[in-house]
């Protein structure tokens, strides 16, 4: 049987962690939004990673700043997610390891003044952190998206967007909040709205 009450319930928590989105989150994803509208406009690439859920935001919003989240007719803008090529990721771990399938693409495809957006709810995604720490050595900046408590990767970050929770849907559904609100931000710079 399927309860009203529980749907009512897991739709206030999710609005109230939106809510309190408001005053944790809103100064980061400004900081967010201005180091990628930076790499933007000087013709750098936003590269995004995450697992699971995660991955299948990096596709998303990689696909919303190539295509166009508002504006089909404005220029595309550089961004891959490196979860896409099965290829290479299906044949790195079974020849290596899993913890560097990010990494190793970072190594090929990233370049100073790139940015990196990390997306993990735990914030201890071993292939995500082993991701950051080869930004560094790159000198690429790193966005991350994590739960409450940030994780490992909450001190290796330029920017963390913490989201006030510990549910795992709930800190998912607020990363696909901050999410599209970055990729409209860089889009507004692309079009000058």
């Amino acid at each position: 049987m399927i309860d009203r009450q529980e749907i009512i319930n897991q739709l206030r928590e999710s609005s109230d962690v939106k809510n309190t989105m408001i005053i944790a989150c809103a100064e980061d994803i400004e900081k967010a939004a201005v180091m990628m509208v930076a790499a933007t406009l000087n013709g750098k690439m936003i590269l995004w990673c995450g697992n699971g859920g995660s991955a299948a935001d990096a596709q998303h919003m990689a696909a919303e700043l190539m295509g166009g989240l508002r504006s089909h007719d404005r220029p595309a803008i550089k961004s891959i997610a490196l979860t896409t090529d099965t290829s290479f990721i299906t044949a790195w771990t079974n020849d290596t390891n899993y913890e560097s399938i990010f990494s190793r693409q970072i190594e090929g495809l990233g370049s100073e003044g790139d940015v990196l957006v990390a997306i993990s709810t735990s914030g201890n995604s071993k292939n995500v952190i082993k991701a950051v720490e080869t930004c560094r050595e790159k000198e690429i900046s790193v966005i991350v998206l994590t739960g409450k408590t940030g994780g490992v990767l909450k001190e290796l970050s330029d920017v963390t967007i913490s989201i006030p929770s510990d549910d795992t849907q709930r800190i998912q559904e607020g990363h696909l909040l901050a999410e599209h609100i970055l990729c409209e931000m860089v889009e507004k710079s692309v079009t000058g709205n």
